[in-house]
């Protein structure tokens, strides 16, 4: 890889990082709950993103650039996994475990519809 690829990823990857800052802060203002409202819409979000990326069937290149560097950087598996965790350390058992089943449930259908559309665009 050149080094305008590494340069690309490392500031689109940047980009991401900041759309997930400024998501996540925003639904957080929003629904100030004990539950991180803001990581799962960062994580939806994302994953509806990135099925539809997928479902584009993209080049390798532009598959480099908008899922590894721009999807990989907004989305946050440390985070989701820390969160839950930290509610299972404070013995919020059925909140932790509601965080798992409903991430990955709704993350799965957000991605499946990412695909859904990007098939669509496609004709």
């Amino acid at each position: 890889m050149s080094i305008l690829v590494w340069l690309a990823v490392a500031v689109i990857g940047g980009v991401g990082s900041v759309a997930r800052f400024l998501v996540d802060s925003a639904v957080t203002r929003r629904i100030a709950r004990t539950f991180s409202y803001g990581t799962l819409a960062v994580n939806l979000s994302g994953a509806l993103l990135l099925g539809f990326l997928a479902g584009l069937a993209l080049g390798p290149q532009a598959a480099l650039f908008a899922g590894t560097a721009f999807a990989g950087a907004y989305t946050t598996f440390s985070t989701w996994m820390f969160q839950t965790q930290q509610l299972a350390e404070h013995r919020r058992y059925r909140m932790a475990i509601a965080n798992i089943v409903v991430s990955l449930t709704l993350g799965i259908l957000a991605a499946w519809l990412g695909q859904s559309i990007a098939a669509l665009c496609r004709g």
